[in-house]
């Protein structure tokens, strides 16, 4: 498990936790905190999620991805190359 998967597995529990004791204790302001911290710690799961895919496709085929990454470079280069016109 990456450590970004680990650490955002971490704040989504705090932030579950912090929304049910908001509830409980009928804090709002506490509720919508633990809401934005269970959500900041899913994103976090998803970038290290997707590290580790990534991480294994370099590994399973360097030179598809290579291309990948310069046609993108390349898509992204004309595009904007044209806005500047």
């Amino acid at each position: 498990m990456d450590t970004n998967s680990a650490e955002g597995h971490v704040k989504q529990l705090a932030g579950e936790v912090k929304d049910a004791v908001g509830a409980v204790l009928d804090d709002t302001a506490m509720q919508i905190s633990g809401k934005a911290k269970a959500l900041c710690g899913q994103s976090q799961q998803l970038v290290g999620d997707a590290a580790t895919v990534a991480r294994e496709a370099i590994a399973e085929k360097p030179l598809v991805v290579l291309g990948a990454a310069v046609a993108i470079g390349f898509a992204v280069g004309a595009f904007w190359a044209a806005r500047r016109e």
